[in-house]
């Protein structure tokens, strides 16, 4: 699709309109500069454990480390990061009661990247940031109360996904031919990996199919369906919430549809990717009400436009599901399980599911060298701390502006005034064509194009013709002519020109069947 915009592009000397990828095209600059700041604090410390003039020098030594801190941002008061991390730093002090030589050593060592990640699983105030943050970020400012989330600082959440299939299938937790639920339209790979050879999951599709009452997708799901996880059967739900590609949060009455089958069917294990719950005011999620049954992954790459860092968290609840079913596992298979965690521990029955997907990590040999890299780490803790100290919101408020305004655009452009929504992210917009066409034509119409084409025929037109790129939405188990637009990597008056296009295209369709014999007898 890539190849056949630029050729258009290089023909007619236009810019190419790549809407496919959902890679955002700003940064979160404040923790960024914080950084590179914090990093030059740390080189000083390693001179000053000793300082050859080959360029070796030492690595950053805990004592006294604080004052020294303190010192340092004192004599630098103009240098970008720096009033972030002071207020970062006094942040961890008050509100985390960090111990502050503890703390900085593991910003200086951590950002120097001189030790292995200790422990693995993730830095001691690393997670304390990160439990704050995401009590704000997926669980409203209210998380459940007398809960405690451990988390698994990953590398990215698509390698978060990739480490709980493989700790559901190692203990036995989902095994070749259990039946899953899957809502969707969805991230791809939760279609693709558990059609894998060692998987070979039964899948259920909880379709987002409900309309409204002018026949346009709410992207919502049914309650007939959601009731249908009520049958003990279904060993597991994934989810992304909100959804990728139509970009909406699950509607309250599908949360509490989702906890009435967890009533029924206590056992059932979920997975919630909410990478997008940050583009939706008020957002909770699954783990903020079902903390019980729920591990989530949480993504720092879109909000904070980092996708080039590979930095995420899984969250997993010390009281979960996971390990009591572990816990009940059949003799022979605690017997396997024992064997194979034992270089690990002598109490295995006690290592903790997160732990155990820390070690599958890395294919437990290597456990002793797992975890995500600390500079990594640092950044991600930057971040979250970004956001704790945005008290009014500041950040957030332009964020969600900045993506809304550019799907208003799209849509303006493209005919037509969307009503506003709380449930939508706009990350993405998923326009379904055939219904579109059917809206601006008839249904005969409508009928005709589906008839007439392959629902890829417009995705290509729209490069081939316009340059413009974008992804079939039935790759996503979307509606068949459903294309997926993402609102992140171009500039507003770019959705303009793609909403121009889209429009185009679907008018060069009924062109063509007003031209043919079908729209005459019509």
């Amino acid at each position: 699709i890539i190849a056949m915009a630029g050729e258009k592009v290089r023909k007619a000397a236009n810019t190419m309109l790549n809407a496919g990828r959902g890679n955002p095209n700003w940064v979160a600059i404040e923790a960024r500069e914080a950084f590179f700041a914090l990093g030059q604090f740390a080189a000083s410390e390693c001179r000053r454990d000793f300082d050859m003039p080959e360029g070796i020098a030492g690595v950053p030594q805990k004592e006294g480390i604080a004052v020294r801190f303190e010192t340092w941002m004192h004599n630098n008061p103009s240098l970008p990061g720096i009033d972030f991390l002071r207020r970062a730093y006094t942040y961890c002090l008050v509100e985390l009661l960090a111990d502050a030589d503890s703390l900085v050593e593991e910003w200086a060592g951590g950002i120097t990247g001189h030790n292995y990640p200790t422990p693995p699983r993730i830095l001691e105030y690393t997670e304390r940031i990160n439990r704050r943050f995401l009590d704000w970020a997926l669980c409203s400012g209210n998380p459940p109360a007398g809960n405690v989330f451990d988390l698994f600082a990953v590398e990215g959440s698509t390698a978060g996904m990739c480490y709980a299939f493989d700790v559901l299938k190692h203990n036995f937790l989902l095994k070749k031919g259990d039946s899953i639920a899957i809502m969707v339209p969805i991230f791809t790979p939760y279609i693709e990996i558990p059609q894998l050879d060692e998987f070979e999951y039964d899948v259920l599709d909880i379709k987002a199919d409900a309309m409204d009452k002018d026949g346009l997708h709410t992207w919502q799901y049914n309650p007939e369906d959601i009731a249908r996880l009520k049958d003990p059967r279904y060993k597991m739900l994934f989810v992304v919430n909100p959804s990728n590609p139509p970009s909406y949060a699950i509607a309250p009455e599908t949360v509490e549809a989702i906890k009435e089958a967890v009533k029924a069917n206590p056992d059932l294990m979920i997975l919630t990717d909410d990478v997008y719950g940050t583009f939706v005011k008020g957002y909770r999620s699954l783990i903020a009400d079902l903390p019980y049954n729920s591990m989530s992954c949480y993504s720092f790459s879109k909000y904070y436009g980092a996708t080039g860092w590979r930095i995420a968290v899984t969250a997993v609840s010390r009281d979960n599901v996971f390990d009591r079913l572990i816990s009940e596992l059949p003799d022979d298979k605690k017997a396997l399980l024992e064997q194979r965690y034992q270089t690990l521990t002598l109490d295995v029955k006690n290592l903790g599911f997160i732990d155990r997907m820390v070690a599958e990590s890395r294919l437990i040999a290597l456990n002793h060298t797992a975890g995500l890299s600390t500079p990594q780490q640092i950044q991600m803790s930057l971040f979250a701390l970004g956001s704790l100290l945005d008290k009014e919101g500041i950040y957030h408020e332009r964020m969600l502006k900045l993506i809304h305004d550019r799907y208003n655009a799209l849509w303006k452009s493209f005919g037509f005034t969307m009503p506003a929504d709380p449930l939508r992210a706009d990350y993405y917009s998923e326009i379904d064509l055939l219904v579109w066409a059917e809206k601006l034509h008839g249904k005969e119409f409508a009928d005709y194009i589906d008839r007439t084409y392959n629902p890829l025929t417009a995705v290509f037109r729209l490069a081939s013709e316009t340059g413009s790129v974008v992804l079939n939405g039935d790759g996503f188990d979307g509606p068949r002519w459903s294309i997926r637009v993402s609102l992140a990597n171009l500039d507003e008056a770019d959705y303009v020109r793609l909403g121009q296009n889209i429009r185009k295209i679907l008018d060069q369709f009924a062109d063509e069947w007003k031209s043919s014999d079908g729209a005459k007898q019509g």
